[in-house]
């Protein structure tokens, strides 16, 4: 098939990156990060097994059946690949738990996760191959959604446009894609995706796309492997992905292959739920709460200045669900003031309910003149929460970036509690609790990712 692009497609371009990149040529944080990102994913995937959205499409899945390939997580089934891989994803973005890219609010560690075991399990791929498949995975996605960040939300398309990436890439790794055949199936990736941000915002549909972007992607891989052709200059092409977009600086998508990882440098592993741009607001208005020992009833005004407030993404004071909790700003800085911090049961809705949290959300308002961004990637600079009490008393804040964020550095420490806190949740014998974590610590040693799904198989 002839490529509209003349030059060499970027699509081309990335898949030969992507093969000239062995897994020994990886440096060790960023394989350590995949396997940080494999955590944190299978510890929001437990949290969110149960939750009713996982439940419907995981029971659709079931009920579709097909060659058993690959093991549905805290269950123990096997569906077709892109079934399976669909079904945990989902689960893991259903509790809005798992991870962001600090540029774009991408959740591609849950999208390489769940596509590299997937893949990895019926391929019999090596730990290693698994979580390198995972970190070439997330730096294309990455790349790709660095260029259309914030011009893909601006136009309201939801991150799955970039994650799909991700999942195309692992997946055409672990199933040993040649070049053109990889080329191709990003070129088919790029046309198989879809997702409009509002509905993320407002409704289950943001788990919904990232079951679409896991399968798809892997879709797009075997389709390539059996021959399947894209369009090579589907992203530069006059009307392709880019300019549907939005894509700037697009010459950066290639440029400096293996300088950095974006996995070490961009992936944050949420270390409480909720819309991860929210995190560092949360964590600045529990600060200056604590230095200045503020009473909830000596507030009388919160006033928020965070690089968020110019992407419209602020939500609504008083969520009466989940969904409506991890989009609302003005419920994280309040209850992180009320209760020393935000954490996992502030997505119960008893604790929506709380007065005291309630009345403070009333008090929340924001800068009006907040200061200018430093460059186009708002999600990552934090933000600034001052605490004006009756007395006329001002505590102020600032976290410029949350905690478990690349900018920040990952502690092992933060995702070992979120993972004992979270993984019994998936309803697991005790033991596959310790086991589950220490498989992950020593996934890069080992043969195969048999011993991890063993233990995620419900007795």
């Amino acid at each position: 098939m002839q490529s509209l692009s003349k030059a060499r497609p970027l699509a081309r371009h990335l898949a030969d990156l992507v093969m000239s990149t062995p897994a020994d040529a990886l440096p060790a944080l960023a394989l350590e990060r995949a396997k940080m990102s494999l955590a944190s994913t299978l510890a929001s995937a437990a949290m969110g097994y149960g939750i009713a959205s996982a439940r419907i499409i995981r029971d659709i899945e079931l009920a579709d059946g097909g060659t058993p390939a690959a093991s549905l997580w805290f269950d123990g089934r096997r569906l077709p690949l892109a079934a399976a891989a669909r079904a945990n994803a989902v689960a893991s973005d259903a509790a809005a738990s798992d991870d962001s890219d600090m540029r774009s609010i991408a959740h591609i560690g849950t999208i390489v996760s769940s596509v590299a075991l997937a893949v990895g399990q019926q391929e019999g791929a090596s730990g290693r191959d698994v979580l390198a498949a995972m970190v070439l995975g997330y730096e294309v996605a990455g790349r790709i959604d660095e260029s259309l960040t914030p011009g893909r939300m601006q136009r309201g398309f939801h991150g799955s446009w970039s994650t799909v990436f991700g999942a195309c890439v692992a997946a055409g790794l672990l199933l040993r894609l040649d070049a053109l055949q990889l080329a191709h199936a990003i070129a088919l990736a790029a046309t198989s995706a879809s997702g409009m941000a509002i509905a993320a915002d407002t409704s289950c549909a943001r788990e919904y796309h990232a079951g679409q972007a896991a399968g798809a992607g892997i879709r797009a891989a075997l389709a390539a492997q059996r021959g399947f052709e894209g369009e090579l200059g589907i992203f530069e092409a006059p009307r392709g992905l880019l300019d549907a977009l939005g894509g700037q600086a697009r010459e950066d998508i290639v440029r400096d292959w293996g300088e950095s990882w974006d996995i070490v440098t961009d992936l944050a592993i949420k270390l409480m739920p909720g819309a991860h741009p929210f995190h560092a607001c949360a964590e600045a208005a529990a600060d200056a709460a604590r230095a200045g020992a503020v009473r909830p009833t000596d507030i009388d005004r919160i006033v928020v200045s965070a690089a968020v407030q110019w992407t419209n993404f602020k939500g609504e004071p008083h969520p009466r669900n989940l969904v409506d909790a991890a989009h609302s700003l003005p419920y994280f800085v309040a209850a992180a003031i009320a209760d020393d911090g935000f954490g996992w049961a502030h997505m119960d809705e008893t604790k929506m309910a709380d007065p005291v949290i309630a009345a403070l959300q009333d008090k929340v308002e924001f800068d009006p003149d907040p200061p200018p961004l430093p460059d186009r990637f708002p999600h990552r600079h934090g933000g600034t929460v001052s605490i004006i009490l009756r007395d006329g008393a001002v505590h102020r804040a600032t976290c410029r970036a949350p905690r478990g964020s690349g900018a920040r550095g990952i502690d092992w420490q933060d995702v070992r509690d979120k993972f004992l806190h979270l993984f019994p949740l998936g309803g697991l014998p005790p033991s596959a609790t310790d086991g589950c974590l220490q498989a992950i610590l020593d996934l890069d040693k080992a043969g195969g990712v048999g011993t991890l799904m063993d233990l995620l198989r419900r007795r």
